[in-house]
């Protein structure tokens, strides 16, 4: 596991930060140091106001062959051009890091075409945009490997043009096989730019830079690699795309992402690579499509806060014209929205690297850490699963275990990745019979009697109970005695005086009886996904309730002015929920812990800060 740095995974996605950087120095990454080479790139990006390189959303852009457009007497130029003008005009809006050209620029690998080429991609190379392109068969001679020595391409493209990039790391001794390090969401990022054919030697020199790169997830540009059907975007390797995955992608486990040109029409597929993990295969090329292309470019955006890729492929060419003047296949080629030209990719990011970027665990922290002023009960369900749970608060409102029918709470080492204390219990609950466990404050337990006239915060790590059953209406933390018992008539007196629970679709509810008003006020929060930890706080200042979901404010909060929490004196229940005193179920799912402070805490004081 890695070290960690004193950061909450809630923050860490509030900064688009999920794992430390790392920098490139002299081709090498140095895990865990920040270099001269590393900050002159955010330097020189900074500098240019393009890209935030924090920001957990970012965009690749990917041009497959566009060899039609440079075709001896027979192309046009302007597809492309507009869409390096596009990319340059929309990186800071669309947060574009780097572009990969596929390979094929040209048509028939002459000079004539590559100089015709060459003022092109010289629109990038003033913008400083980064980019990297590799040789397709159409560029050089294609029945040889990389080793075929000088051509026309290797003159346009030499590793010298490349090198004041503040990406670049190197290049294989015949130039035809480079890579680059780019930073992206608060991490770096390798990508391989690999001939048509490369040689034993040049794929020996990518696994080499994948070896001295060990934390970094690698993508893999190549011109051949996968190719898909007519009617069926399933892709397949070819002959030589088996050779690439058998000697470069199937044993390295940070190559997560393939994308290669060659072929039409475009296709994807995922495979599993050695040590079981998914490998995304994509082919993607519009040469066949109206104007050699039409200059499309393909758009990644990777957005790690939602662990998904968004991919969309567009012409900016298209785009730019004037809509009154386009034809009619200009109108069809403005941008392609079919299943296998815009689609999305989920990705668990983290889990996905963890095999060789494992994600920093936070450390557990002590309790007498977390009992903060004001703390009227403090509840860790970190241990093994006993009669009695101790009030960490030193208030004396410690729990004891009660159960139904059904089976006890057993202990189980899960947690919410942000929560102090390192384990949880399972409630296995449920109603029609009410079964399950839960635990109850004592008859004479200070909180009680506590009304919280000066507002509170009640918070508590919890992962609902994904087992398929009806579990609506559940309690989580409920106030025994009825509004009735607290002398209240107005809404349904025979409801908790308090309670904290879940309604059929398992969104939050926050219903209470305020000292000041005689029916019940109720906070709704969305739907919660079953199965999946999170963090949830209800704050009262005194005279308003906001619920909070993974230190993000709710919707549906009552603007009305209320006060204080209603009490008949009763003890308070965890784990379940009653109706007239009666328990109908108690709780299913995982609780961590549980803490009630008697005043209204920001989110940068909560236990998941």
């Amino acid at each position: 596991m890695g070290e960690y740095d004193g950061t909450s995974r809630r923050r860490l996605l509030q900064a688009g930060v999920l794992t430390a950087g790392a920098a490139v120095t002299s081709g090498v990454l140095s895990t865990g140091t920040a270099t001269a080479a590393g900050e002159q790139a955010q330097q020189v990006q900074g500098h240019m106001g393009r890209i935030d390189t924090q920001h957990p959303r970012f965009t690749l852009a990917v041009v497959p062959d566009t060899q039609y457009q440079f075709d001896q007497d027979r192309g046009d130029p302007a597809p492309l051009t507009a869409t390096f003008d596009w990319l340059i005009e929309n990186r800071a809006e669309e947060n574009i890091v780097f572009m990969a050209h596929l390979g094929d620029v040209t048509e028939n690998a002459l000079a004539m075409e590559f100089a015709q080429a060459d003022p092109v991609f010289k629109i990038l190379d003033r913008a400083r945009f980064p980019y990297s392109v590799l040789a397709g068969n159409h560029d050089i001679d294609g029945s040889k490997d990389d080793t075929r020595g000088d051509s026309p391409y290797l003159r346009t493209f030499p590793p010298k043009r490349f090198k004041g990039m503040p990406t670049y790391g190197g290049s294989t001794p015949n130039g035809y096989n480079q890579y680059h390090v780019f930073r992206a969401a608060g991490r770096q990022w390798l990508l391989l730019a690999m001939d048509w054919r490369p040689s034993d030697a040049s794929f020996a020199w990518a696994r080499d830079v994948i070896a001295k790169h060990p934390k970094l997830p690698v993508i893999l540009t190549i011109h051949e690699l996968v190719y898909a059907d007519a009617g069926d975007p399933t892709a397949y390797f070819s002959g030589f795309g088996n050779r690439v995955w058998d000697q470069l992608v199937d044993d390295n486990d940070q190559i997560f992402l393939t994308m290669n040109g060659h072929y039409w029409p475009p296709g994807r597929v995922t495979r599993q690579n050695a040590k079981g993990h998914d490998v995304h295969l994509h082919i993607t090329n519009y040469q066949d499509r109206y104007y050699g292309g039409s200059g499309m470019v393909r758009l990644y955006h990777f957005d790690l806060a939602r662990n998904t890729i968004d991919v969309e492929t567009i012409s900016p060419w298209i785009m730019g014209q004037d809509p009154a003047q386009r034809n009619l296949l200009e109108e069809l080629e403005l941008e392609l929205t079919d299943d296998t030209n815009r689609f999305s990719i989920p990705i668990d990011f983290a889990q996905r690297f963890a095999g060789f970027d494992p994600t920093p665990v936070r450390p557990a922290r002590p309790a007498q850490q977390l009992v903060i002023p004001g703390t009227a009960a403090y509840w860790r369900f970190d241990g093994p699963v006993t009669d009695t749970v101790k009030d960490l608060s030193g208030k004396g409102n410690d729990l004891t275990r009660k159960q139904l029918a059904g089976d006890a709470p057993t202990a189980s080492t899960e947690y919410h990745p942000d929560q102090p204390g390192h384990a949880s219990w399972v409630f296995p609950g449920g109603k029609n019979p009410a079964r399950g466990g839960y635990l109850q404050t004592a008859d004479n337990a200070p909180l009680n009697a506590m009304t919280f006239r000066s507002g509170y915060t009640i918070e508590a790590f919890i992962k609902l109970a994904d087992d398929g059953q009806d579990h609506s209406w559940e309690g989580l933390f409920t106030r025994l005695g009825t509004g009735r018992d607290a002398g209240k008539t107005g809404s349904d007196p025979d409801e908790p005086a308090a309670k904290l629970g879940f309604s059929g679709g398992l969104q939050v509810q926050w219903a209470v009886y305020p000292l000041d008003k005689n029916d019940t006020f109720t906070n709704w929060g969305h739907e919660q996904r079953a199965g999946r930890w999170f963090h949830l706080a209800i704050v009262n200042d005194g005279r308003h309730s906001v619920v909070y979901v993974d230190s993000s404010e709710l919707l549906r909060n009552p603007a009305t002015p209320s006060n204080g929490l209603a009490t008949a004196g009763k003890p308070w229940l965890v784990a379940a929920g009653h109706y007239a005193n009666e328990i109908d179920q108690a709780f299913a799912g995982n609780i961590g812990e549980i803490r009630i402070v008697g005043r209204a805490l920001e989110p940068a004081q909560f236990l998941n800060a």
